[in-house]
């Protein structure tokens, strides 16, 4: 059957217009190159919680803006379910409804085991993905009894080096790996790796659901994104947003659906 926008949109809870960027780059649209979306903490199964609400309300807030301004994907940076490993099928059943490709990590919730994660993505914990001029890497900080660890770092440099001559590298970890929260934990390998690789231009972290800011180690900013599921956090649920720019430049802000407004926005340049 022929795919009607119009039908869609009526499937969709009503939003607040979403304004294409606060400050400099408002109304140039045109210059985007890509644009991609990072939520994390969904807990999909959690008990007293009304998970499958979270998940719909995402899904639909993720579907409207791939159609009012586009979204190459979204990344789910952990904590996709809730302890239990059989939950696993039925959280990536519910994304069948995306209209966008995604990708995962594991977080410290996510209680299964490589060879189970392997079969289901078809990737491992720890992996990377390149689009055009830009690499993704995706560190592996839990394990199946739910440990917070460290990421690899010899894994991590490796996969670096094999970016070297991208433009920009961003790195996906759902535990910070420096002790500036209550949950994070203290990675000193890792985040001097990070300082001193000059293409790796921002670390994207989940976990502490109720950090939604920007936090800088040296000259690296690592984000966090509240949560859009869970039993506490932020009082609101939302996801971060980055948008990348055909000059070079990008900006990255946190964003609540519910109210419109736009949160600690981030610019940077490659």
């Amino acid at each position: 059957m022929k795919f009607q926008r119009r039908s869609f949109l009526k499937l969709l809870p009503a939003l607040p217009a979403i304004p294409y960027l606060s400050g400099q780059k408002s109304g140039n649209a045109a210059k985007i190159s890509m644009r991609f979306v990072v939520a994390s903490d969904g807990h999909y199964g959690q008990p007293d919680t009304d998970f499958k609400t979270f998940h719909s309300d995402l899904i639909s807030w993720v579907n409207r803006e791939k159609l009012q301004k586009g979204v190459d994907f979204i990344f789910f940076n952990g904590d996709l379910i809730h302890d239990d490993p059989t939950l696993l099928y039925d959280f990536k059943s519910t994304l069948a409804n995306l209209r966008v490709p995604y990708y995962v990590s594991r977080g410290n919730h996510d209680k299964v085991g490589l060879d189970v994660w392997q079969s289901t993505w078809g990737y491992a914990t720890n992996h990377s993905f390149a689009k055009g001029e830009y690499a993704f890497i995706v560190g592996d900080t839990s394990n199946e009894k739910g440990e917070y660890v460290c990421p690899d770092a010899a894994w991590l440099r490796t996969e670096i080096a094999k970016y070297s001559e991208k433009k920009g590298i961003f790195v996906f970890l759902h535990i910070t790996p420096a002790k500036w929260t209550v949950n994070g934990i203290e990675c000193k390998e890792v985040i001097d790796l990070f300082e001193n690789t000059p293409n790796v231009k921002a670390i994207f972290n989940g976990h502490d659901h109720d950090q939604d800011s920007t936090k800088m180690y040296g000259k690296k900013p690592y984000f966090f994104d509240g949560h859009f599921g869970g039993s506490w956090g932020t009082a609101y649920k939302g996801y971060r947003i980055v948008e990348i720019y055909e000059d070079s430049t990008w900006q990255s802000y946190q964003y609540n659906p519910a109210a419109s407004p736009i949160l600690n926005t981030f610019s940077g340049k490659n």
